[in-house]
């Protein structure tokens, strides 16, 4: 029964922190090199890793064209982004309804292994090769180079916040247990033990 709980609570963890992990922002240093339209079939599982159709536009074609914005990491291994709305009622929450400004943005920072720019995208999501998926670039903001520390600020508030509500949680769940769950128990106990005791002829 131990470990039966120890394997379910680490099945809810694990679950838990995959979604923080596709949710929360996330910061790359990169070099674009280059920004295109991609027209991609979103279906079946590969849905569940697209936004919306652009705020406005309408999102019911199983085909779309989605803005992609190609970038290579400081050790030379390729990246690539999608660049979605969110939308105002979207999720993740991020209210992102300018990406054609940011694939502006995204054009205008390009540049080449001899003259390099670099820049911090901001993006939530996985880049994964088998599901066709990409993570969705939110911000960009250019950087003096490929070695500049970045400090998560954003994702480490966000996790104080929850850590705050769930020792919230913890201590509600704590007084409700002491004041009326355990009487309950207790009280339950008592009466189960003068049944015992009247069945065995000694009440």
């Amino acid at each position: 029964m131990r470990w039966a709980r120890i394997i379910f609570l680490l099945c809810v963890f694990a679950v838990f922190g995959a979604f923080l992990h596709y949710t929360l922002p996330q910061r790359d240093v990169v070099r674009i090199v280059d920004t295109q339209l991609q027209l991609t079939e979103i279906s079946g599982w590969t849905a569940w890793f697209y936004a919306q159709s652009d705020s406005g536009v309408e999102g019911t074609s199983v085909q779309r064209d989605v803005r992609i914005i190609s970038a290579v990491r400081p050790d030379d291994t390729p990246i690539d982004y999608r660049n979605e709305d969110t939308g105002i009622f979207g999720w993740p929450p991020y209210f992102k309804i300018d990406s054609q400004d940011l694939q502006t943005e995204a054009q205008d920072l390009r540049s080449t292994r001899d003259a390099p720019v670099w820049v911090a995208i901001t993006h939530y999501g996985w880049r994964n090769n088998l599901l066709s998926s990409y993570p969705n670039a939110l911000s960009i903001e250019r950087v003096d180079g490929p070695d500049v520390t970045l400090i998560p600020w954003m994702p480490i508030v966000i996790l104080l916040i929850f850590a705050l509500i769930l020792f919230m949680i913890w201590r509600i769940w704590e007084r409700f247990e002491d004041r009326v769950i355990l009487p309950i128990v207790d009280a339950a106990s008592v009466r189960w033990a003068k049944i015992k005791d009247r069945l065995s002829g000694r009440g």
